[in-house]
């Protein structure tokens, strides 16, 4: 079966695509995402493959998850996702224990919220499950798992809880890494978009110490003259 997936994406590639796609994610030597290889399909095309094969077991996943082909991987978390309506602890556990190969930022983005955030939102008084895991992830020495830990709070967002968005993004405000300093601005901003205020309250006493990436990015919906005062430092 993992055979013919792998079989389907290859005939969808796209050599242009795949020049193109090797540029957009940073695959050269010492870049973040160094090592990937593409093959050149889409997402549409990937989900239409991972719909196909949605009931891959999870050995053959695995096949996919543990290649440097980028599609493989991605199809093979769009299927994870799907799989996860269904099996969520196990789908969950299976996902935190290949955040290793969760590597790069569009694996990252289309499936943290999905998977890990929407299984701890109401986990804080289960026993032994909590959301501790994604202070440990925000902590970690792995890009991919610190991206991980702020975009779960995704799910948490939509369901108009900030706090821990607003705790995670205070322990990475310091990140060296621009895709931190993109992905924390970002879930900044979704917080605004549902509470404008709650967002300037973390706003206002962090701005000045955030990367500029970050800053932007969070203030990118306000109006023009609020948005240059954060920009001047003048709030």
């Amino acid at each position: 079966m993992v055979n013919s997936l792998k079989k389907d994406l290859k005939s969808l590639g796209n050599k242009e695509k795949e020049i193109i796609l090797q540029r957009f994610f940073k695959t050269g030597k010492g870049q973040y995402g160094e090592g990937d290889i593409f093959l050149g399909v889409t997402v549409p095309e990937q989900r239409k493959i991972a719909k196909k094969y949605q009931n891959l077991p999870l050995k053959d996943i695995q096949i996919l998850l543990n290649t440097k082909i980028h599609e493989y991987r991605l199809t093979a978390i769009l299927i994870l996702c799907e799989q996860y309506k269904n099996s969520k602890k196990q789908i969950y556990n299976f996902y935190l224990k290949n955040t290793k190969n969760i590597n790069n930022w569009d694996l990252v983005d289309l499936s943290a919220h999905k998977i890990v955030g929407d299984y701890l939102f109401d986990k804080n008084n289960a026993k032994g499950i909590n959301k501790d895991i994604l202070y440990k992830l925000a902590k970690s020495k792995n890009l991919w798992e610190r991206r991980i830990a702020i975009i779960s709070t995704w799910y948490f967002i939509r369901q108009n809880s900030f706090k821990d968005t607003l705790k995670i993004s205070k322990i990475l405000i310091n990140d060296k890494h621009d895709l931190i300093h993109k992905a924390v601005g970002w879930m900044l901003r979704e917080v605004g978009k549902r509470d404008q205020l709650a967002e300037e309250k973390f706003l206002k006493k962090h701005y000045t110490n955030m990367p500029r990436t970050m800053l932007r990015y969070a203030i990118e919906r306000f109006e023009e003259t609020k948005r240059q005062k954060y920009l001047k430092g003048q709030i």
